[in-house]
């Protein structure tokens, strides 16, 4: 069986970069001042910001179902099926109605409820691509990758209050205090939801926050992978490039040794955080059992 592997451009995965690494990405649509627009299309990351920053009206929505079954049926021309990566379904509701579009395919497409974005859910579809050329069926990745799916975690730290109050998830007088105080809020997912972690003084403390996070779940949660060296360790930021480079040689200098991917937030995302965010994630690799040695060293 040929299986193709699709994903969203939530994933980080440019339409260049899908190109060379022979996959397909539906972009996120957009309405900004109510004109759509598509991101990596017809929107760009600095467009997205700019835009941002004026304070336009930005609404984020979900492919329409039928500009995905139109790439659905493109692929399924050459290939015998399909694993569709989305983000993740406690996010967005367009996982679902994936998996609803996918029911008229005759088992031909299969949705990965995956709970993860951004480099994390790049990860997945790497591990994706990999298990398909060692001949797992597009059913067999599905699996694979909910199986395993909570084994991952974001930690991201806020610039602004701004848009966590117009998204209505602090209050105006919450936010007001908050930025008389400096306070730069440290997020978390986690599976389905974007929740809060801690509250910092000043994006030092937040960063440290971070790092000390993502410490305690390698002695935790992922203390036997992180102990063969078997997580991923990975970056993200939204719009600050700059402060991001700084940001990965501070996760460089206390993870010696990891190769450091990083990658701009999803605009998803991007939209209820806002400017300036700076994030880090841990993924544990795929068990021993399941994946190879020759899908690890691609991998890696």
């Amino acid at each position: 069986m040929k299986t193709a592997v699709v994903t969203d451009s939530n994933s980080g995965i440019t339409q260049s970069v899908a190109k060379e690494m022979g996959i397909n990405v539906i972009p996120m649509p957009f309405y900004i001042d109510e004109k759509l627009f598509l991101e990596d299309i017809s929107l760009t990351q600095e467009q997205f910001y700019e835009r941002l920053k004026s304070d336009a009206d930005i609404k984020t929505s979900m492919p329409a179902p039928g500009d995905t079954t139109d790439l659905w049926d493109k692929v399924l021309k050459d290939y015998d099926e399909l694993v569709y990566i989305p983000m993740s379904s406690g996010l967005s509701s367009s996982c679902n109605t994936a998996r609803m579009l996918a029911e008229d395919y005759d088992g031909k497409v299969e949705v990965v409820d995956n709970q993860r974005i951004s480099v994390t859910q790049r990860q997945s579809v790497l591990e994706a691509i990999e298990l398909a050329k060692e001949g797992k069926s597009a059913k067999e990745i599905r699996q694979i990758l909910e199986t395993h799916k909570m084994e991952s975690s974001i930690y991201i730290a806020l610039e602004t209050l701004k848009y966590l109050k117009k998204g209505g998830r602090i209050t105006p007088a919450a936010a007001a205090i908050g930025t008389i105080l400096g306070l730069k809020p440290v997020l978390q997912i986690q599976g389905e939801k974007l929740d809060a972690y801690q509250k910092c003084r000043g994006k030092k403390q937040s960063c440290k926050v971070m790092l000390d996070a993502v410490k305690k779940d390698m002695d935790t949660r992922f203390k036997e992978e992180a102990n063969k060296r078997r997580v991923h360790i990975n970056a993200s930021y939204s719009g600050n490039p700059d402060e991001a480079a700084e940001w990965k040689e501070q996760i460089e200098a206390e993870f010696p040794g990891y190769d450091i991917h990083m990658d701009p937030l999803s605009l998803s995302i991007a939209c209820h955080i806002g400017y300036g965010a700076l994030a880090i994630t841990c993924t544990a690799f795929l068990p021993e059992d399941i994946i190879s040695d020759k899908i690890q060293n691609a991998l890696n």
